[in-house]
């Protein structure tokens, strides 16, 4: 059920780990949920899951001209966002920095980076005009520490809240834009770097239950603040 009050929110990376446990915790929270993933598959389970007024696109953030158009459906049909969360990130196999691909290490930045940015460029203005609204970019732990062999994923992850903080100071009052580091827990992506190691930390469900109200209560007084989800 949608609350009368329901906040539009507006999630990239929805089909899987983290952004799949926020999307069904926002909705049974009862409020919107507007969401993307690269993959179409993810994005027709979540369809059967969902009815409207909920919203799945497949969109990859790293493609400038998809995110225009999605955006441009979003706001027509739905209008800005309260919350905005850029989820959406991939991380490099476990190596060293030299023997990381230029072409994996351009798709990684591409995601991470750019793709922040793209939704950012296609969505902040309308949030802008409106005079509120909280962007949450979603961070690491290696976004302000670093290990070895995830060396991409650590520069993407820095470039995250450094980008985040020069745009809290950008934002007009009424608005707020978040670094967030999420903590650790038990992903596909964690699988990737920890192994085995990975299953001793939380499932992205239990994590939602503590991180969705946290993400709810945020506001302006938020801005700029490097912030990290309730243990």
């Amino acid at each position: 059920m949608t609350l009368p009050n329901a906040k539009r929110i507006v999630l990239t990376g929805a089909g899987r780990g983290l952004g799949r446990a926020m999307a069904s915790g926002f909705i049974t929270a009862g409020h919107t949920v507007i969401a993307c993933s690269r993959s179409q598959e993810s994005i027709a389970r979540l369809r059967q899951r969902f009815n409207s007024p909920h919203r799945f696109d497949a969109v990859d953030v790293a493609d400038d001209d998809r995110v225009a158009a999605w955006a441009h459906e979003v706001l027509a049909a739905h209008g800005p966002p309260d919350l905005l969360i850029n989820n959406a990130a991939v991380i490099n196999e476990n190596a060293p920095l030299w023997e990381v691909t230029a072409a994996d290490f351009d798709r990684l930045v591409d995601v991470n980076v750019k793709g922040v940015a793209n939704v950012i460029r296609h969505f902040v203005p309308a949030m802008i005009q409106r005079g509120q609204g909280v962007i949450v970019n979603f961070s690491s732990g290696w976004g302000r520490s670093a290990s070895p062999e995830v060396a991409p994923y650590c520069a993407s992850k820095w470039a995250v809240e450094g980008l985040t903080r020069a745009l809290a100071e950008e934002l007009p009052d009424g608005l707020a834009a978040v670094p967030l580091n999420p903590g650790v827990i038990h992903t596909e992506m964690l699988e990737s770097c920890f192994g085995a190691a990975a299953a001793s930390y939380s499932k992205p469900q239990r994590w939602a239950e503590r991180t969705v109200p946290f993400l709810l209560q945020l506001g302006p007084k938020d801005n700029g603040h490097p912030l990290t989800a309730p243990a």
